[in-house]
């Protein structure tokens, strides 16, 4: 077992030492219009989806 915590241990050593932030490209403005967005796109094909039936 302390096999396992000496490689966790120097995993996060090295990780810390190396790691760098995340840009994020999603940001909150996107975040906050998502619900709209999956809205739209799901009435969108709803409205497809009734064309072709009614064809």
């Amino acid at each position: 077992m302390a096999q396992v915590g000496d490689r966790l241990r120097a995993f996060e050593d090295r990780y810390n030492a190396t790691a760098q932030p995340f840009q994020w490209k999603f940001t909150t403005s996107d975040l906050d219009d998502l619900p709209a967005r999956l809205y739209r796109h799901t009435a969108d094909h709803q409205e497809e989806s009734s064309v072709a039936l009614a064809v």
